[in-house]
């Protein structure tokens, strides 16, 4: 490093960006270099709100204006991507409406209603800012909260989470919802108080770093601390609806749950399956070695018949379902190490490194 590479004494410029992801021509590719503060975390540079949206033809217009507002007062090159999860009423007209006289929008639309989790998925393959947040589109989250979480982002975390506090919405959805968040603290382990809040800012490379299906798009903040990377929580403003209705109602709680135990699966036991099911597998396998050996002690010592006891029954189906168990805990071994191949490129899971970037090979010639 040189003198012409310090910009200040209290800040560093170094170049950031992914080459893969081309900057696209008058919303981000100005963005330039990004700032690093004395800690060392990147400060945001750039902006993409990705904000799914399903009927919701009454709430964008006003949405989009404050908005616009916002990000203009934040001063940052942005981009703001709608997808539309196949709505059937005007939400796509309105969309292109508010494409034309704003450049800075992107819009994805869905062939049909594919849920909220591949909304944005989808949305984050397109983002391309330092920062990529998150939020609904029925106007129930303020748009004024946006520089909070940004600031949240630039104290060196990599997810901001928003918390509703003081939900504006009736006991039939309050309720089963605190009892969710309950449940997720405990099984999970990350200790937020609203896991359901659409309002969430991340640093881009967590979005590229977990992978949303089904209806993981509640669980980012857990998918999230699995990778290694620093969540806080932002507590916001939240409103009544103004215009249309929920899309959400007591089915989602019990998809919540069922998506919880996948969760919990892919957190713990994704890279080691056995732990999973070997250990109710050594344990059926062990009883029913001990119930075998006890009749096989009756039968030899004893001259006990055994043939018709129900106990023999139970000895025999619990080393059958043993062998099962590790069985499947082998074959998810054998998965888990093919999705595993040697990692050319270690960056994907590292924090910093030192002197590994531009390095020559030990056998290079001088």
């Amino acid at each position: 490093m040189t003198s012409a590479d310090i910009a200040r004494p209290e800040t560093l410029v170094v170049p950031v960006g992914d080459p893969a992801v081309p900057a696209r021509a008058g919303r981000l590719a100005d963005a330039g270099p990004a700032v690093v503060d004395r800690s060392g975390w990147p400060l945001i540079d750039s902006i993409s709100l990705v904000i799914p949206v399903y009927h919701e033809e009454g709430n964008l217009p006003e949405l989009h204006r404050r908005l616009s507002i916002v990000l203009a007062k934040l001063d940052l090159p942005y981009e703001i991507i709608y997808v539309d999860d196949g709505s059937k009423d005007g939400t796509w007209r309105v969309i292109s409406e508010l494409a034309e006289l704003d450049e800075h929008i992107l819009a994805l639309r869905h062939r049909r209603n594919f849920g909220k989790a591949r909304a944005l998925s989808h949305g984050f393959a397109a983002a391309t800012g330092s920062a990529v947040v998150t939020m609904d589109g029925d106007l129930q989250d303020a748009p004024d909260e946006l520089p909070r979480f940004i600031d949240t982002l630039n104290e060196g975390y990599d997810l901001a989470s928003g918390w509703k506090q003081k939900r504006q919405d009736p006991l039939g959805k309050t309720f089963p919802s605190k009892f969710f968040n309950w449940t997720v603290r405990r099984v999970s382990g990350v200790q937020l108080h609203d896991f359901n809040c659409g309002f969430k800012a991340y640093r881009r490379d967590v979005t590229h770093a977990i992978r949303l299906y089904g209806e993981l798009h509640r669980f980012t903040p857990v998918l999230a601390y699995a990778e290694g990377f620093k969540i806080a929580e932002v507590s916001v403003k939240h409103h009544p609806r103004t215009w249309g209705e929920s899309k959400y109602g007591w089915s989602r709680l019990v998809k919540g749950f069922l998506d919880l135990l996948t969760v919990a699966f892919l957190t713990k036991y994704r890279q080691r399956p056995m732990h999973l099911f070997g250990l109710p597998g050594l344990a059926s396998l062990l009883i029913g070695a001990v119930i075998g050996l006890v009749l096989t002690f009756e039968r030899i010592a004893l001259d006990n018949q055994i043939g018709t006891r129900p106990l023999l029954m139970l000895a025999v189906l619990l080393v059958v379902i043993g062998a099962q168990f590790f069985g499947l805990g082998l074959l998810g071994e054998f998965l888990a190490h093919g999705s595993n191949p040697p990692a050319d490129d270690p960056h994907d899971a590292m924090r910093a490194t030192i002197r590994i970037d531009g390095r020559r090979s030990l056998n290079a010639s001088a």
